[in-house]
Formats: C-alpha cells, structure tokens, sequence
C-alpha cells in the first residue's frame, strides 16, 4: 500500500478534506477512530506538549516523534516539519529523506526562516530550497507529497502579490500542493487558488467553512495547532470553574472512561 499515493489522490476530490492534526499517540489513534482520512503532525501542538514553545523542537526529535505518529496509524501522514534541518537547498533534500525514512506519506516545508528578525527566507533562496526538495522527493522510490508553505501572513506581511509570487515559484518548481496559512478571508484564498493549478491547502479558521473554502477551490483543510489549544483552552476552563466556583460541571463534556478505554484496547490489540 502506497500511502504517498493514497495521500495525493486525496487532494482531487469534488470537496476539500479535513487534515487532523494530532500531537501524540493517543490523539492520533483517537482522530483516526473518528474517520479522518488522513493526519498530519502539528509542530506547534507538539512543541506545547514538551512544555515547549512553537520552533523550539530541534529536527531529530520532530523526526522521532513523527515516527511514533506513522507508527500509532494505517492513515498517510503528513509532517510539519518547519524549516526542516537547515537553511539550505541541500538540508530541504536531506529533510525529505528523513522523512521519507519516517514513513511519512508528505511533508511542508516552509519560507520562515526561524528568526524573528528576519523571518522569511529571500524569495530566491525560497525558491532554490523547495526545488531541492522536489529533486530529492521524485528520487524516492514511492510516492511522496511536498507541501510548500509561504509563511507572510504568519509573520505580519500580508502581501498577497508576494505570497501569490513565492507559490507560484513553489508550483513551477514542483511542489505538489500549496499553502499560505493564517488567511481568513475567504476572497483571498480564492485569489490564491485561482493564481495556481495545483492543489491549495488553507488554515482552519472561525469564519470558514468547508463549503467556502470547496466554492474557493481550496482541496485540503489543515487544523493546524487548534486542536492542540483548543484541548488547552478546556482544561484551563475547567480548572477556573473547580477553583473558582468549587463545580465539576465540566465533566459532563468529557468523553467517558469506558470510550477511551475501548478505544485503546481495540488499537492495542491491532
């Protein structure tokens, strides 16, 4: 089973599939029980879970713990792999060869640099990494999806003309899919996806819906790190309603004993 080319045929479906995003083990068995198709690592949700802010992971153990996630699942994989080992066209190639040594069906590679400072790479190194990348993941022997991001909207540059310019540069480079997360206006991501041919992946976000983003002609939706803070965000609600209120009302909302039990038993078991 080529889960490469599973993963790809996903993305030219009549409507956008919803990609979860899981930061463990258990999260990854639990949202592939409820019919996700396929998953992807979050670096942020990941990073959070270690106690750790976004960035702070180093490349080794994303590496790892994407194995854990290829491991826990029969679905594709994707990975958040940020910058990847390094900031050159020749640390994106070994990027996709560790992945691809992971198991992993995909993965993104991004134009932020890392630095706060200066967080997007030149457009012309941008450029030179993904092509390296692309290189590396047509020498693989199976199928393997690069995703490649433009990061402007994330980092307090929301040019448009200049992300349109850097994912069409990725497309004719021969990235697979496209990605300018942090969008949340609907008109722009049908900007974006009528400047390319190639499949758009766009950022969950409250004022989207699938059908939106399906109209738009967006092919794959990401949730980035939101299930990750929005699993945080209940627990610090919980904990002001015990300590501040003395109730347990939040425990209603939570999915019972026996479910999770069942449901690690069963994937115990295989």
């Amino acid at each position: 089973m080529d889960k490469g080319k599973i993963f790809r045929d996903l993305h030219y479906g009549d409507v956008p599939f919803i990609i979860a995003n899981p930061w463990d083990i258990g999260t990854a068995k639990l949202l592939a029980s409820c019919g996700f198709k396929a998953l992807a690592t979050t670096s942020a949700g990941y990073a959070f879970s270690r106690g750790l802010p976004d960035g702070a992971v180093t490349f080794d153990v994303m590496i790892q713990h994407c194995r854990e996630i290829v491991a826990a699942t029969d679905l594709p994989v994707s990975a958040d792999l940020e910058r990847g080992k390094g900031d050159s066209p020749e640390s994106a190639a070994e990027t996709i060869f560790a992945a691809e040594a992971a198991g992993l069906a995909g993965c993104s590679i991004e134009d932020h640099t890392g630095d706060p400072k200066s967080p997007i790479y030149d457009f012309n190194q941008a450029v030179e990494r993904i092509a390296a990348a692309v290189e590396a993941a047509r020498s693989l022997k199976r199928d393997f999806v690069l995703t490649a991001r433009a990061e402007n909207f994330l980092w307090n540059r929301p040019d448009i003309d200049d992300t349109v310019r850097r994912l069409q540069a990725f497309e004719a480079a021969g990235a697979d899919v496209l990605y300018a997360p942090g969008i949340a206006d609907v008109e722009i991501v049908g900007t974006i996806c009528s400047s390319l041919s190639k499949p758009v992946n766009v950022l969950a976000q409250p004022s989207l819906s699938v059908q939106a983003l399906a109209e738009a002609g967006a092919k794959r939706i990401s949730l980035g790190s939101k299930l990750t803070t929005f699993t945080y965000g209940m627990i610090e609600n919980a904990s002001r309603e015990m300590l501040g209120e003395g109730t347990f009302g939040f425990s209603r909302s939570a999915m019972p004993f026996a479910r999770a039990q069942a449901l690690f038993l069963k994937s115990d078991d295989g």
